[in-house]
């Protein structure tokens, strides 16, 4: 299916390495064992959203601390892409990388929100019917899924599932760059580079709920909304260099990347840090490249530099607690640029390829 295919415009109110023997469950499912089935999008190798395959398979079955969940929303994300394409290439070579010929996960999708469909024998804080969300880093783009009851927590009760799917990744990277490796504290100022996007639109509002001074850095079509989700001050990137401006930051949260090593230095105060999540994408060494030039170079500066990797985060159930707090006591809400139908996910992830989405991608299945 074509990125260009005709996309979900319907509107939303957004508020302005699990693998179940997947060589068995990604063989065609019986045609009479309707009960046993479902649809998802199955990744067979690297390439384009093209290289998607929607089809039949082998509904999973969870294991003895596992819950299945019937998923009612996914979103898409750059980590999405990174997988489908195998890129950058150099990721392939790296330990615990993409995989050299194919990609390590069959079925994309990071996010999901849905019900409790079933749970396994040792399963206790969860039953059928309950609403949940969770970032188990694959099998989002899918109908059904299992989850660790570990990684599962419970729907935030004011959001839809569109507006919960959007949440997981995104917001949790933002909490555990500004908190946890930026240990941002209130009263200190805070500089989002990158304030737009996925994640850099839960960064604006989770920093101020900290009590943060927070300036966002975007385009010029994103100011307004950036100053509507509690940003004190909003940069135009296209407008002012804002590395010579001459103001100084306790913490510089780097989304959109791109900064020197003497840029930061003049953007931070001198025991300031750096918490790198992302950066210019490319096919052969970005952003692997521009991380860890930037670490190097961290070795000369007064400053911290930290690179923050969610995917490896041990606390992503307690974190999406936390979330949750804020998000129904209205300190954060998700902000939602297009949303998608479940057979339109090639279309999805090519739009959010684009790099122009304003805050998340979301599909709903």
């Amino acid at each position: 299916m074509s990125p260009s295919g005709r996309r979900c415009l319907r509107p939303i109110d957004t508020g302005h390495n699990v693998d179940h023997e997947s060589a068995a469950r990604l063989t065609p499912a019986p045609a009479m064992d309707k009960e046993n089935v479902m649809k998802a999008f199955v990744l067979r190798s690297y390439g384009s959203p093209d290289v998607l395959d929607l089809t039949d398979i082998d509904k999973p079955v969870p294991g003895d601390d596992e819950v299945l969940v019937r998923v009612r929303a996914t979103s898409v994300q750059p980590y999405d892409w990174h997988f489908m394409r195998g890129e950058p290439y150099v990721s392939r070579l790296m330990s615990g990388g993409l995989g050299l010929r194919k990609s390590r996960i069959d079925i994309l999708g990071a996010d999901m929100a849905g019900q409790v469909e079933a749970v396994g024998k040792d399963v206790t804080e969860f039953r059928p019917g309950d609403e949940v969300f969770a970032m188990p880093k694959q099998g989002g783009f899918a109908e059904y899924v299992c989850v660790r009851e570990g990684e599962l927590a419970p729907k935030p009760k004011n959001l839809s599932y569109e507006q919960a799917a959007a949440v997981p990744l995104a917001a949790n990277t933002a909490l555990l760059g500004l908190r946890d490796k930026g240990r941002v504290q209130p009263g200190q100022k805070v500089l989002v580079n990158g304030a737009s996007g996925g994640v850099g639109t839960f960064a604006v509002q989770i920093a101020r709920a900290i009590g943060a001074e927070v300036t966002g850095v975007c385009s010029t079509r994103n100011v307004g909304l950036v100053r509507s989700i509690g940003a004190d001050e909003v940069i135009d990137y296209t407008k002012e260099d804002f590395t010579r401006n001459g103001q100084r930051y306790d913490l510089l949260l780097d989304i959109a990347g791109g900064l020197s090593t003497s840029a930061c230095q003049r953007l931070l105060t001198p025991r300031g840090a750096r918490v790198i999540i992302g950066g210019p994408a490319g096919r052969w060494l970005q952003p692997v490249g521009h991380m860890f030039s930037a670490l190097i170079m961290s070795r000369f500066m007064s400053q911290r530099t930290i690179m923050a990797d969610v995917v490896g985060c041990t606390e992503n159930k307690q974190n999406l607690m936390t979330l949750t707090e804020l998000i129904e006591g209205g300190k954060i809400t998700p902000v939602i640029d297009r949303c998608y139908p479940f057979e339109e996910i090639p279309a999805a992830i090519g739009y959010q390829e684009e790099g122009h989405a304003s805050g998340k991608v979301v599909v709903t299945i």
